[in-house]
């Protein structure tokens, strides 16, 4: 399960939002290049996108911010914006914070990965993959995550890594396509999927199998090589 999903379970409780910093807010996004990653901007639209959950709706926040091909699972790979289309809001918003951030040199991919909660008391993590439009912003492009036994232990820090640039300063320019390897945002996605930033530094793969486990695999380029940085595993459903 992931972390919009669950919040159709409901309960009375208020998402939580820690405020960003005003200074993070005004601060115009910069065009994607070799050494331009920012991953407080990555922050900046995971708390902008709380907040729009909190004082708007949750579905509404989730369309809002997802590409037109956004995939979530529910638990088989959907497309975002289709299942999300009339969705009836949840009493309760899920909450969420944001404990690591991955990014790429260029700044056109991010991972963030943290912790939610519900109402109900349930616990859990999600994994957002975000790519950054022409225009500078972010658009979440995969959500995913899983149930817990017990909270996820918080950071004292918020800890973020960026990839190490390519060689050969192969960035993205401002009117570069990025590349998310997928069908068209209309057609149902399939039970693989993957995708990478423009300069190559940052990649992911998810795999689904017959049961709806699944799989999720990040990697970034360290130290001349490409390095899986974060492994995400999902057990099948309950009754599968």
């Amino acid at each position: 399960m992931n972390r919009a999903l669950l919040g159709a379970l409901g309960g009375v409780a208020a998402l939580l939002l820690i405020a960003a910093p005003a200074v993070a807010e005004r601060r115009p996004p910069r065009a994607p290049g070799v050494g331009t990653a920012n991953p407080s901007a990555l922050i900046a639209s995971e708390i902008a996108f709380a907040r729009m959950a909190r004082e708007k709706g949750q579905w509404k926040a989730f369309d809002e911010f997802a590409d037109d091909a956004a995939v979530m699972f529910v638990p088989q790979p959907v497309r975002a914006k289709e299942w999300l289309s009339g969705r009836k809001e949840p009493a309760a918003a899920v909450q969420w914070q944001a404990h690591q951030v991955w990014m790429s040199c260029d700044g056109t991919m991010g991972v963030t990965r943290g912790a939610w909660q519900q109402a109900d008391g349930s616990v859990g993590y999600f994994t957002t993959i975000w790519q950054q439009r022409k225009k500078g912003d972010f658009r979440w492009v995969l959500d995913q995550g899983d149930t817990l036994a017990q909270p996820m232990q918080e950071p004292e820090m918020l800890s973020a890594s960026v990839a190490d640039c390519a060689r050969g300063g192969n960035g993205a320019s401002p009117g570069d396509e990025l590349l998310v390897e997928r069908d068209s945002a209309k057609a149902a996605p399939g039970m693989d999927g993957k995708g990478r930033s423009k300069d190559g530094t940052l990649t992911w793969s998810y795999h689904v199998n017959a049961d709806h486990s699944r799989s999720l695999v990040v990697s970034l380029m360290k130290n001349g090589g490409m390095a899986e940085v974060l492994r995400s595993d999902v057990a099948a459903p309950k009754g599968q």
